[in-house]
């Protein structure tokens, strides 16, 4: 099996007040903590999906910019499937500080030829912190053309089709996204220091 790597990076960041991706946690921008996470996973490419190109990007990425009209996570994770050139795409948020490499590699240990992995907390996908096969392309591109742009529905539908296990993970905390400016205070997530 061969990796590429996509870190997303579009939202908009309306409840945070400013863009996640530059958040500054212990010194360090999330858009650099999570690029390293995802280096050390040793994928043969790295994108960086967003809307527009970040003033931040480094030279050693490929910019995957969304077509309009964007449709969220939905529109540069079909982009990132449509451009590999292995057998699977790692994702990993950028607004999601907690996520180890460790826990990545777990994910990957869990994939396999034509089966990816997402993870499951209770009933809801991490679709943002997994591992997609080439194979699940198509099923993106059918759900960019549809109406309902909810990631939870285009898992399912891999799922059904045997394309990505689900896995329930044992540590929900590696999994939270920052989204307002609280979510960064010390203690905020117990067992998960940033």
């Amino acid at each position: 099996m061969t990796y590429t790597a996509v870190l997303p990076v579009g939202g908009e960041s309306r409840r945070m007040g400013q863009d996640k991706a530059t958040l500054q946690i212990r010194g360090q921008p999330l858009w650099k903590r999570q690029l390293e996470l995802l280096r050390a996973l040793g994928p043969e490419r790295i994108f960086v999906s967003a809307r527009t190109q970040p003033a931040w990007l480094p030279n050693d990425v490929d910019l995957i910019l969304d077509d309009p009209p964007s449709r969220g996570p939905m529109s540069g994770l079909t982009k990132a499937l449509a451009a590999i050139e292995t057998t699977h795409l790692i994702v990993v948020a950028v607004d999601m500080p907690f996520m180890t490499a460790g826990e990545m590699g777990r994910l990957l240990e869990l994939a396999s030829q034509g089966h990816g992995v997402v993870p499951i907390i209770g009933d809801r996908a991490e679709a943002l912190a997994a591992i997609y096969p080439a194979e699940a392309a198509k099923d993106f591109e059918e759900a960019l053309v549809g109406s309902d742009f909810s990631l939870q529905t285009v898992v399912r539908k891999l799922a059904e089709a045997g394309k990505v296990r689900l896995w329930a993970v044992p540590d929900a905390n590696l999994y939270r996204s920052v989204n307002e400016p609280s979510d960064v205070k010390e203690g905020r997530f117990p067992n998960c220091p940033i």
